[in-house]
């Protein structure tokens, strides 16, 4: 049996579907696995910030129409790229252990964040990140860059920056642990929904793929991200809203911590919940808290007056 598997073509997008691919090998013999590498909008367009370019599905639209097209089988996503409603025939059939879910600083000379003088340049293309950065560390400057994660390497001194801020998951994915200077503490920085996780998604009438790749589920992984989603659904943003939450199993249950930001790192709207699971209503619950904390205006002002809270329903 033949499988297709549709990924992006940057290098850790590679890494990831080689990754999946080399697992369902080993698992199933009989399973031969061949990648298939799809340009995304967000993979286009690379001189303006992600937060601009707006709409969903930026790094997953394009995938996900060959797979509803049957020109692939499956497709591998970092989680986080992966909007919570998706589109019809389609669901998220397996999530993979996640890797550390925490944000790396980067720095061009060692010197930790705290460390840094008034007025440094970091870069991050994340406007969650800029939020949070912004919000403990007001006297920084930060610029927003696009591109691989070698190409962001190569901006600490193109753009003479001071550091560069993204997802350690990548990092350590591509062997380039040695270059992190400082892991963000999840309290301080809080990752973004899924940040860690790779999901695989199918069509829903193709059980024979999905029996397949269901081996590759982590069920606690699994259970923290849908908190997170359904916190994120709620809320009625994406990916490109400052606005995080991050689920981890705990002996009780689970701890969940969440936040929403504004873009210029104050007012900052948090609130946590440690106990049982309860399921994806933990997430709904405590974006109903942000929301009756002042969370609307924030959001109101960044996504505009039509912005609206999603529904109280299930991710599935």
């Amino acid at each position: 049996m033949k499988l297709i598997i549709g990924t992006r073509g940057s290098a850790l997008a590679l890494w990831q579907a080689r990754h999946v691919a080399s697992i369902l090998e080993k698992s199933h013999p009989l399973v031969k696995v061949e990648l298939v590498t799809i340009k995304t909008q967000g993979d286009k367009i690379l001189d303006v910030p992600l937060a601009k370019i707006g709409g969903k599905g930026l790094f997953t639209k394009e995938i996900e129409d060959a797979l509803l097209e049957r020109r692939v089988d499956l497709a591998v996503h970092s989680l986080k790229d992966l909007p919570t409603e998706l589109p019809e025939g389609l669901r998220l059939a397996a999530v993979m252990k996640r890797e550390d879910p925490r944000d790396a600083f980067i720095s061009r000379d060692g010197c930790k964040m705290a460390d840094l003088l008034p007025g440094s340049r970091i870069g991050t293309s994340s406007l969650r990140r800029k939020a949070f950065l912004l919000h403990r560390f007001p006297d920084l400057e930060i610029v927003s860059i696009r591109g691989n994660v070698d190409t962001r390497l190569r901006k600490i001194e193109t753009e003479n920056l001071s550091g560069i801020m993204l997802a350690a998951a990548g990092i350590v994915r591509m062997g380039l642990a040695d270059r992190i200077t400082q892991y963000m503490e999840v309290q301080a920085v809080i990752p973004a929904i899924g940040q860690g996780a790779l999901a695989i998604e199918t069509r829903v009438d193709d059980p024979e793929v999905e029996d397949l790749v269901a081996t590759l589920d982590d069920p606690a992984t699994s259970l923290c991200v849908r908190v997170e989603r359904s916190f994120l659904q709620r809320m009625g943003g994406g990916c490109q809203v400052p606005m995080a939450a991050h689920c981890t199993s705990t002996m009780e249950g689970i701890e969940v911590v969440a936040a929403v930001v504004h873009p210029d790192g104050n007012p900052m709207i948090a609130d946590s919940y440690r106990g049982p699971s309860n399921g994806e209503s933990v997430g709904r619950r405590l974006a109903d808290v942000l929301l009756e904390k002042g969370a609307v205006d924030i959001l109101k002002e960044v996504l505009t007056d039509n912005w609206e809270p999603g529904p109280r329903t299930d991710i599935i």
